[in-house]
């Protein structure tokens, strides 16, 4: 399989670095250079166009930051599905971008109708993960596309869960996304009281993490809150489109979701005091900022490996 990849942000390059490291030959595209220079390092073919990547490709994957984009690339002129329309055999597009599931449906319909084949392949874990090629992979799509891409699929994360449908991997990966920002804010709590109580935070963290209280978003986000560098290679403007997809999904399915609303309101505010490049585990520094406190202790890295 001859595999494309357009999009090397965060994780990206990481998904596209493990098809390279796993002996797929892969062609890549991405607006920064440097990011195809770094891939092209470790083996990977540089394109200069969309149109590029598909001519030298049987299935694109595309991991972009915003429904606009995943548009722009996919549907727009000289994009994803124009390039792969009317092959035999028929080429396929396989989305690793969080997107709305309405989008995801549309995009799905039209590439179809194109003679595309198409999956969605969302992705769950941290950019540490995908680093490792462990992330977990979210699939929705036709079960025998989804049955021809999972030697590449598995090639970039583990495990590979096969949700359904076209559309239903990008319900489950908002409702993921959702609860570990809900477990942000309430990390940051957890670690507020530790630390306003007298309690060594190095042992306050240990405490939470052998608790039933403890997350995977505590094991590893307040590792770089703790830190203080924050970096979680995730930003504070990720963080409100996943958080705007699930306060869709409660209004379209009727379910009054009071905690995602109150954690989306609060990544309102740390968007307007720190900026949407920020962070996203910045959320907590409202506390800090209110409280006068700084969550700081030694041992802690700045980034997870």
């Amino acid at each position: 399989m001859r595999c494309g990849f357009i999009g090397l942000g965060h994780i990206g390059k990481y998904l596209a670095g493990s098809l390279v490291r796993n002996g797929f030959e892969v062609t890549v595209f991405d607006l920064d250079p440097k990011a195809v220079e770094g891939l092209v390092a470790k083996g990977a073919k540089a394109a200069k166009s969309i149109k590029e990547v598909c001519d030298a490709s049987d299935t694109v994957f595309t991991c972009l930051p915003s429904p606009r984009a995943i548009d722009s690339v996919v549907a727009g002129a000289g994009g994803v599905i124009e390039s792969l329309a009317g092959r035999t055999p028929r080429g396929t597009w396989v989305d690793m971008s969080t997107n709305d599931q309405s989008e995801t449906e549309r995009l799905g319909a039209l590439a179809e109708s194109k003679g595309v084949n198409v999956l969605e392949s969302p992705v769950t874990g941290g950019v540490h993960k995908a680093a490792h090629g462990d992330i977990t992979v979210l699939v929705g799509g036709k079960t025998d596309v989804f049955k021809a891409h999972e030697k590449a699929l598995n090639a970039m994360g583990n495990p590979v869960l096969y949700i359904g449908d076209l559309g239903k991997a990008a319900v489950i990966k908002v409702i993921t996304n959702m609860l570990a920002f809900i477990h942000l804010v309430a990390a940051g709590e957890a670690l507020m009281l530790s630390k306003r109580a007298g309690l060594d935070l190095g042992v306050a963290f240990e405490a939470i993490k052998q608790s039933s209280g403890n997350s995977f978003v505590h094991e590893t986000e307040s590792q770089v809150i703790l830190n203080g560098s924050y970096n979680i290679n995730f930003t504070m403007d990720l963080a409100l489109k996943d958080l705007g997809f699930a306060m869709g999904f409660g209004r379209e399915f009727g379910v009054p979701l009071d905690l995602a609303g109150h954690t989306y309101q609060t990544f309102i505010r740390a968007k307007e005091a720190y900026g949407g490049d920020a962070w996203s585990s910045q959320v907590v520094k409202l506390l800090e900022d209110a409280t006068g406190t700084d969550l700081r202790a030694p041992g802690f890295p700045a980034e997870l490996e």
